[in-house]
């Protein structure tokens, strides 16, 4: 089927992607690319020698290292960055790590306007988009500003090679949700419903490989890819249920950010299947197969169980008393989504997966 609509508006940004075993070796020609010479290595604390081993790699070109980016970027971390960029006389950012240390960057960027180069390690997809989520007092917050879109992405698939299966999944569930919210997204076009199907395929092609050898660097490769693609797609249209709940959960209640998506995303698809079942149904064939009557839903909760995925928000650490409160921040202020929102549904929806169970439509529109 096509994805041809007949009005719609789409924006391609100058990003320069290069894919490559062994491409990370090229940062400091990307640096010089760039017209800088004082480049600030980011990472996590767990990164960190990673970060220096890339900082040997750069030489002279590299001016310091800052290892303390932390996850859902609090805004305190964000400033002391920036004061140690300063300090160093920083001209550009080189990120090296998962959604985390991206998300610091950014962070950095926005306020400074420093260029970056992000050498992901995990398949959060964050690095291909323009939005920067943030957390302060307890609350995590979105925006999306041209300052914070990174101008280089260098996709190595050997530093993926040795990332645990464990993380592997839940950071792929974590892209893939970018692309099934895309499906439905009230701006969505042509161009980004395709790489979000395209991108939604090469995770379902590349992962049962991966699972079977985690070293293969050409499913590592093909993984790479599709967290590109769906990453790409969150940066040219809107979310809805899935990352509010997401975001919601992380910030507010300290849940880590790729278990969260991975927990969440079939109850959110499948809450939302029955108001749009035409745009949701390459999410029930890539993941349920070509002939499956299963609801997108049921397609994605199957699919992460196969991958030995959590399933639930309990063994992420959230306790069943803050759902009442989880389910009132989620719906405190109003927002779009295919399917009407309501208190009442979005507290089922996190009963279901606090315990488990296989993804309800409560989000259906009645016939």
């Amino acid at each position: 089927m096509s994805f041809f609509q007949p009005q719609f508006v789409t924006e391609t940004a100058a990003v320069r992607v290069r894919f490559g075993p062994g491409v990370r070796h090229e940062v400091a020609e990307e640096i010089r690319r760039l017209g800088a010479r004082r480049a600030l290595v980011l990472s996590t604390p767990h990164q960190s020698s990673s970060a220096l081993a890339l900082a040997e790699d750069v030489g002279p070109l590299a001016t310091g290292i800052f290892s303390s980016a932390a996850m859902h970027t609090p805004v305190e971390v964000t400033e002391k960055a920036v004061a140690h960029a300063r300090e160093v006389g920083a001209d550009c950012l080189v990120a090296i790590g998962g959604g985390s240390t991206t998300g610091l960057g950014k962070a950095i960027a926005y306020r400074t306007d420093l260029p970056q180069i992000v050498v992901p390690t995990t398949y959060a997809g964050s690095e291909a988009t323009p939005i920067l989520g943030q957390t302060e007092n307890a609350r995590k917050t979105t925006l999306s500003d041209a300052r914070v879109r990174p101008e280089v992405i260098l996709y190595d698939a050997e530093l993926v090679a040795s990332l645990p299966v464990s993380m592997t999944v839940t950071s792929a569930l974590n892209a893939i949700a970018h692309a099934a919210e895309g499906l439905y997204a009230k701006d969505r076009n042509p161009l980004s419903s395709v790489m979000a199907v395209e991108g939604m395929r090469a995770f379902a092609s590349a992962l049962p490989r991966v699972m079977a050898a985690p070293e293969d660097l050409d499913a590592r490769g093909e993984t790479l890819y599709g967290a590109w693609l769906c990453g790409t797609v969150l940066g040219q249209v809107g979310m809805a249920l899935h990352h509010k709940l997401c975001h919601t959960l992380g910030g507010s209640f300290g849940l880590s950010h790729a278990e969260t998506h991975a927990v969440i995303l079939p109850h959110a698809i499948g809450f939302n299947a029955g108001a749009v079942p035409d745009l949701l149904a390459p999410v029930a064939e890539i993941f349920g197969g070509p002939n499956s009557a299963t609801d997108p839903g049921a397609a994605l909760h199957a699919f992460a169980g196969s991958l030995n995925a959590p399933l639930t928000l309990a063994e992420l650490g959230m306790a069943e008393a803050d759902l009442d409160r989880a389910a009132d921040i989620a719906t405190q202020n109003a927002y779009w989504n295919p399917a009407p929102l309501d208190r009442d549904g979005i507290r089922r929806l996190l009963d279901d997966a606090f315990h488990g169970r296989a993804p309800s439509t409560s989000g259906r529109v009645p016939g």
